[in-house]
């Protein structure tokens, strides 16, 4: 068989075009190579470990031998691995399916998914609630749709990555307080103040990468004030923090302040995956019509609504569990500031232990894995240049041995590395 001129032509430009691609494509692996080096040799570079059993306190993890106490996860309350838990998963699987294979609106919304809602506006005491995949598309859901150029909203510089995502993509006025700092934040409602229709007041409940508190009382009074709403994230405070964990508004004594909660189910309610917007009516059924990621992504899976069902029915069922991981938090931070470390936050289990350099925390995390202690050193970019800690998170499933034997195995590999003396 013989090729025409023509043939002959094209046959040479596409290898010249895949030459010009091949070229592109290496360039390209160059370059990303190059970056990756530059985080490896600056210490930053997060490898992941493979767990091989189920979330709990005690965890498989491939590589090492025998089990891991765990104290790196979300899992405040030890509901991931809960028998009640995951038998309601099972249950929804079984009588519902796998999954909807669609967005709600069109063929994707069970009476699960309705019964959740209104168990999450009960919870919060809220009117209405709305769920989405995870809280990090809640808080990109939600700005865009709320806020306008002629609104202002105002966000502490510390804010989760999803919250500035979020605040991003709307057109409204923006604005950033300083950190927890009330001086600054009233400074911003003066500045912002008749110039806007609207403004709302965006803050963390607890900073997870601190464990630090918003001030909420102080947020409140100011907000009252300039006649502002108040937004607040709850994903590191719902279902545990507070007395019987209502979260941030609890702790601080301003129950039903808070105008607009969004939350997370993945952490303390169930530990699976899902996020939700909690508030007005109208705002909900607003977010229904045009928020984005609830339009365009599958609802969530019948397992996971089965478990979050179950998980919000026990934390509100006066389970006790609060109380434990507030006893818990107690006695680790107290032992570890006796034993010389300097632990970051408020009263709350996220307990960072600060170290300040980046390869100290990868180091000294390795070390506490080989005494059986499983805990992940953070650094940049998730937290500030010079500020890397190992953040260390106390469940409610935590026995007092297990901290105890946690605490010693910081206190032997802090004096072998020369953090205490």
């Amino acid at each position: 068989m013989f090729l025409s001129k023509g043939q002959l032509g094209c046959k040479v430009v596409l290898r010249n075009v895949n030459k010009r691609h091949m070229s592109a494509l290496a360039s390209a692996r160059q370059i990303l190579e190059n970056e990756l080096q530059s985080i490896r040799e600056a210490g930053t570079y997060k490898n992941e470990r493979v767990i091989t059993s189920r979330q709990a306190i005690n965890v498989k993890v491939q590589g090492q031998t025998g089990d891991l106490l765990n104290f790196c996860a979300n899992n405040y309350l030890g509901l991931s691995s809960h028998p009640e838990v995951i038998q309601a998963g099972k249950d929804a699987l079984e009588n519902y399916g796998a999954g909807l294979s669609s967005v709600r609106f069109i063929c994707g919304t069970q009476d699960i998914h309705k019964a959740l809602e209104q168990q999450i506006a009960e919870f919060h005491g809220r009117e209405d609630a709305i769920l989405y995949p995870s809280c990090f598309d809640a808080n990109a859901g939600l700005f865009e749709v709320l806020l306008t150029p002629d609104d202002a909203v105002i966000s502490d510089e510390l804010n989760h990555a999803s919250i500035i995502d979020g605040i991003r993509l709307c057109k409204a006025k923006k604005y950033r307080y300083k950190h927890k700092n009330m001086t600054d934040l009233e400074a911003k409602l003066k500045e912002s103040e008749g110039s806007s229709r609207m403004r709302l007041i965006v803050t963390d409940g607890v900073f997870s990468m601190d464990g630090n508190v918003a001030p909420l009382k102080e947020i409140a009074a100011l907000a009252d004030q300039y006649g502002a709403m108040i937004f607040i994230d709850e994903c590191h405070a719902t279902g545990f923090f507070g007395a019987t964990g209502r979260g941030t508004e609890e702790y601080c004594g301003v129950e039903n302040r808070v105008d607009i909660i969004n939350s997370t189910l993945g952490k303390a309610v169930g530990g699976a995956a899902g996020g939700y917007t909690a508030g007005p009516k109208e705002l909900i059924q607003l977010l229904r019509q045009r928020s984005r990621p609830y339009l365009f992504s599958n609802s969530l899976p019948p397992p996971v609504v089965g478990c979050a069902q179950k998980a919000l029915e026990l934390i509100m069922g006066g389970s006790g569990l609060s109380e434990k991981v507030a006893t818990n938090t107690k006695r680790f931070r107290e032992a570890m500031t006796a034993a010389g470390f300097q632990i970051m936050g408020e009263n709350h289990p996220i307990a960072p232990v600060f170290l300040g350099d980046a390869k100290l925390a990868s180091v000294m995390a390795e070390k506490m894995l080989s005494r059986g202690i499983y805990v992940i050193g953070f650094s940049y970019p998730v937290v500030p240049k010079g500020k890397a800690r190992i953040r260390v998170q106390i469940s409610a499933a935590h026995s007092d041995s297990d901290i105890d034997r946690t605490v010693e195995a910081f206190t032997q590999v802090g004096r072998e590395l020369g953090v205490i003396s």
